[in-house]
């Protein structure tokens, strides 16, 4: 699953910041088990906010997600429930 060969956009790299916050919500796994491309587009959704607030929001709703299951970027995500 960590396979990022196939992926066309830009590689993202974890921001420390987005690494504390999965660490501290007992998160990692969660966000480990989805796919290259999921996790790839969760960085780069969270890293193209302007402005800190929808920064914050966007990464508040990605650990909601990961922790609840079943969701990915507001949609049904029947692998993840």
């Amino acid at each position: 699953m960590n396979d990022t060969s196939r992926l066309t956009r830009d590689i993202q790299v974890l921001p420390d910041d987005v690494r504390k916050a999965l660490e501290s919500g007992k998160l990692m796994a969660a966000y480990e088990e989805r796919t290259a491309y999921q996790r790839n587009d969760y960085l780069a959704w969270i890293d193209r906010a302007r402005r800190p607030e929808t920064r914050q929001k966007r990464l508040d709703q990605m650990l909601e997600e990961l922790t609840k299951g079943g969701v990915y970027m507001g949609m049904r995500h029947n692998p993840s429930a």
